[in-house]
């Protein structure tokens, strides 16, 4: 079985576990496991009260098993201290209803790390397609997040010397929106690691996300 932890597109294979991406103005509740969250690229200010009751109102079903994807874009031209209010909403919802946290984060680690300790945080919160350097790995394993790899570790061979160096509690793997299967990023991550991958990455998903 291959646990997929952040995918936008289902593939419908009875072998893969995946966590479907989905926005609070679209949800599809049938589906067999979900997140939800708002994005930090679509805060529609005039709507965040409506698609933050769509998260709250979703994440009460059973096959919702986190808030996410949300987070911190330093990139985009939504006002950085906006982007953390609407950020704190939604992880008061997560720690309302215990459920896990999927962090988009780009440019803003550090923010992300303080706001964790000034809210005492303590439901799981895991950085989805990491692709950055063992310092900001190890600042971000030290302060309590788990890190998921995908695209980057397929296209970027340096980042395989930073994934071997991941304790293995808390590793997970996706696909979000490459062409490619989460079958070749097992085997990718494999390739990095003397331990069994999948096994690894289902525990992780059992325990984190209570399977």
């Amino acid at each position: 079985m291959f646990y997929n932890l952040h995918t936008h597109v289902s593939v419908n294979r009875l072998d893969v576990f995946e966590l479907i991406n989905q926005y609070p103005n679209q949800v599809n509740s049938s589906l067999p496991s979900f997140s939800v969250g708002i994005h930090p690229w679509y805060i529609v200010p005039e709507n965040l009260q409506i698609d933050l009751d769509a998260i709250e109102s979703n994440i009460q079903l059973q096959n919702c098993l986190a808030v996410g994807e949300c987070g911190l874009d330093k990139r985009i031209e939504t006002d950085l201290e906006f982007q953390k209010k609407v950020f704190i909403e939604q992880i008061k919802i997560a720690e309302k209803y215990n459920k896990p946290f999927i962090l988009h984060c780009v440019g803003a680690y550090q923010e992300a790390i303080q706001i964790k300790k000034d809210l005492k945080v303590q439901v799981p919160m895991v950085i989805h397609g990491f692709s950055k350097n063992y310092q900001v790995a190890k600042s971000l394993i030290d302060n309590g997040f788990y890190l998921s790899f995908g695209k980057y570790l397929l296209r970027n061979p340096e980042l395989s010397d930073v994934f071997e160096q991941i304790p293995p509690e808390r590793i997970f793997l996706e696909t979000d929106m490459i062409e490619e299967t989460i079958d070749l990023v097992y085997q990718k991550a494999q390739s990095a690691v003397d331990f069994d991958i999948n096994q690894v990455v289902q525990n992780n998903f059992k325990r984190v996300f209570n399977l």
